[in-house]
C-alpha cells in the first residue's frame, strides 16, 4: 500500500475507532495495513480484527505477477503468510490489539454477529471474491461507521474492476456516502440502511 493511501486508511481508522467498535479488515496478507488499523484501535481502546485464509489471493499464486516464493510453506507447497503476519505484529508491538481470524471471508462473515466501526475491503480482486466480501461485511458497518475499499480503479487500464464495481454498488445503494478519495483508496460513511 502506497504511503498516501496508508495515511488515508489510518485517518479513517482513527475516526472510526471513536465509535468504540472493532475495526475489521478483509485481506491481511503480511500485515502492513493491519498495523495501521491496530495502532488506531490501540489509541481508542478497541481492537482490529483481520480476516484472511493466508493462502494468498489469485494474483499472488505461482506464475502470477505478485507471487512471492518466500511465503510458500515448503512442507505443504502452498502460500502461508500467517507466520510473516505474526512477525509483523510482533515487531510493531501491536499483537494485543489484533484479533486474527484465519478463514475465508464469507464463512467468517456468516458467523459474525456484531457491528463494526470500520470495514476495510482488500481481499481477492475477482468479482466473486470482492462481491462476497462486500455482501458479507458491509451490513456489519454501524451507522456513522466507515467502509473503506482498496484498489478502486475507474479506468480498466489501471487495474482490476471488481473493487470499483463494489464501490459503485455501495454508492448506488444509498446506504453509503463518499467521504474521501486517495489514489485507489475510497472511504465511505454509512448514512442509511441496506447495502
Amino acid at each position: 500500500m502506497p504511503v498516501r493511501e496508508g495515511l488515508a486508511l489510518y485517518a479513517a481508522a482513527a475516526e472510526a475507532a471513536g465509535l468504540g467498535l472493532p475495526l475489521l479488515e478483509v485481506g491481511t496478507y503480511c500485515g502492513r495495513s493491519t498495523i495501521l488499523l491496530a495502532d488506531a484501535a490501540r489509541a481508542a481502546g478497541t481492537v482490529a480484527v483481520t480476516v484472511d485464509h493466508h493462502r494468498g489471493s489469485e494474483e499472488q499464486q505461482p506464475g502470477w505477477e505478485y507471487h512471492d516464493p518466500t511465503v510458500v510453506d515448503p512442507e505443504v507447497g502452498l502460500m502461508d503468510t500467517l507466520p510473516t503476519f505474526r512477525r509483523t505484529l510482533h515487531k510493531a508491538g501491536l499483537e494485543e490489539y489484533v484479533v486474527a481470524v484465519v478463514g475465508r471471508s464469507p464463512q467468517v462473515a456468516k458467523v459474525w454477529a456484531g457491528e463494526v466501526g470500520l470495514v476495510f475491503i482488500d481481499g481477492g480482486h475477482t468479482d466473486e471474491h470482492a462481491t462476497a466480501d462486500y455482501e458479507g461485511w458491509a451490513p456489519r458497518v454501524a451507522p456513522g461507521g466507515l467502509l473503506v475499499i482498496h484498489d478502486v480503479f475507474p479506468d480498466p487500464a489501471d487495474g482490476g474492476q471488481a473493487p470499483y464495481r463494489i464501490y459503485l454498488r455501495a454508492l448506488e445503494s444509498g446506504a453509503f456516502t463518499e467521504v474521501s478519495v486517495t489514489d485507489s483508496l475510497r472511504v465511505l460513511r454509512r448514512t442509511g440502511p441496506g447495502i
